[in-house]
């Protein structure tokens, strides 16, 4: 069975068709979409989602970019909201660290204290992580590694492949997005990493297999045949694979 361990359903771009894009999804086969929150409003809207559609499970977070525009009372009382919320999420996602689009210092730092309160969160209410670490890959590992969480995805890994394999060695897994189709690093990352570390993931409306396509979660079956080629499996030895992986983190 298929999964998508990171995408945006609610995303303006799926305001037109989402039933459909639903259904092609639940035609082809998926076991879960994990729809990830960015703020408190998307956060809201992933738990509707969940309500609506039964493949669709929720993971409440905030974007970093996100959060450095509230105050740390709403970030706080977000928390709180996500710790009421927690019988019903699969994981905190998405969450994290950016260095691409983040350059100051003094907000580079604050970046890191509220993931520092979003890590704690999961460490307390013990539900997996799903990290956002564009151009902060070594700074999010660090910060990550000093708490206990079930589970640790890194989305869209961007890292160099010598920090991946010390995320593989801390059992951390990689959720490997559709531009793998085109992309030499997503390629590189996994042919070098263990098939046990890895998930999939459309980051829809975004990260699409081809260029000035919207993404959506049926075109992970192009990841899954692109693993395959690279590994030299067959993609149903690659889908159960990594559909025990799914399982292993995230349950039935």
């Amino acid at each position: 069975m298929l999964t998508d361990v990171h995408c945006h359903l609610d995303h303006e771009r799926f305001s037109a068709d989402q039933d459909k894009v639903i259904e092609r999804a639940r035609a082809a086969g998926f076991r879960a979409i994990i729809t990830n929150g960015l703020n408190a409003e998307t956060n809201r809207n992933v738990l509707s989602l969940a309500k609506k559609y039964d493949i669709v499970r929720p993971a409440l977070g905030m974007y970093p970019v996100e959060a450095l525009k509230l105050t740390d009372e709403r970030i706080d009382a977000e928390l709180q909201f996500i710790k009421e919320h927690s019988q019903e999420i699969a994981a905190l996602g998405e969450i994290g660290i950016d260095y691409h689009w983040v350059t100051g210092e003094l907000e580079r730092k604050r970046e890191k204290d509220i993931l520092t309160k979003f890590l704690s969160l999961a460490e307390e209410i013990r539900k997996p992580v799903i990290i956002h670490s564009r151009g902060a890959e070594q700074e999010a590992a660090d910060l990550i590694a000093e708490y206990d969480l079930p589970a640790v995805i890194m989305h869209c890994f961007g890292g160099s492949l010598a920090l991946a394999k010390k995320c593989e060695a801390k059992g951390w897994l990689f959720s490997i997005p559709c531009s793998i189709v085109h992309n030499a690093h997503f390629q590189q990352l996994v042919q070098q990493c263990a098939l046990t570390t890895l998930l999939t993931e459309t980051d829809a409306p975004y990260q699409a297999p081809a260029k000035r396509l919207r993404n959506e979660p049926v075109f992970i079956a192009q990841t899954i045949k692109k693993i395959a080629e690279l590994r030299g499996m067959s993609a149903e030895e690659v889908e159960a694979q990594i559909d025990s992986n799914f399982l292993r983190v995230f349950g039935e």
